[in-house]
């Protein structure tokens, strides 16, 4: 299928990424719930699920059929993160879905952007080091693995600042939301422009 003036041939990719406790899942639920034509791809992990966490959260799974799927060809993306897997499956967004959201950690974001260039990058930093740790705190995470979560924050962040197609600040909920719908629906634009008209 050509890309002509109102039609693309798949989904735009929209990559929302940044360091641990950063509130990127508050964030994605709110984006697809906001806005219909959004597709969010979830994520399979092996870590166990935190006290009060939604079951919907990520696909929560064992090493062996994860292990398994990566056998079947069957993420983007996947890393071990602090002695768990995460992964992104092969998008299969509903035929309504022009915008793909992938929620993924930075180790996968360079995954997908060295796979798929045109994957636009979301990167989300907190507002500060030490609103950081208190929400890590906040969603019951122990004490060393909030110490490692800050310690991989500073290993990240400049590998993200340097992949970043946008940057966003998540300082309040509601205007992280507004500002990251509104890149969409500029991506959205452009691409819907026929190819004669950009640049």
């Amino acid at each position: 299928m050509s890309r002509t003036g109102t039609e693309r041939s798949e989904p735009l990719i929209f990559i929302v990424s940044g360091p641990g406790g950063v509130g990127k899942g508050t964030i994605v639920d709110a984006l697809v719930r906001r806005d219909p034509r959004m597709w969010l791809s979830r994520s399979w992990t092996t870590r166990q699920r935190r006290p009060g966490e939604a079951e919907t959260a990520y696909v929560f799974t064992d090493r062996d059929a994860f292990e398994q799927r990566i056998a079947d060809g069957g993420f983007l993306e996947w890393t071990d993160f602090l002695g768990n897997y995460y992964g992104t499956p092969t998008p299969e967004p509903g035929a309504q879905a022009d915008v793909v959201v992938l929620e993924i950690e930075v180790d996968g974001a360079q995954q997908v952007k060295a796979l798929r260039p045109d994957a636009r990058l979301i990167f989300v930093l907190p507002p500060s080091r030490d609103e950081q740790e208190r929400r890590l705190r906040g969603r019951g995470d122990d004490p060393e693995r909030v110490r490692a979560r800050l310690r991989k924050a500073e290993d990240e962040e400049p590998i993200g600042l340097r992949l970043a197609d946008h940057v966003v600040v998540n300082d309040e909920l509601q205007s992280t939301i507004d500002e990251m719908l509104a890149i969409v629906e500029s991506a959205r634009r452009e691409a819907s422009r026929p190819a004669e008209t950009k640049g």
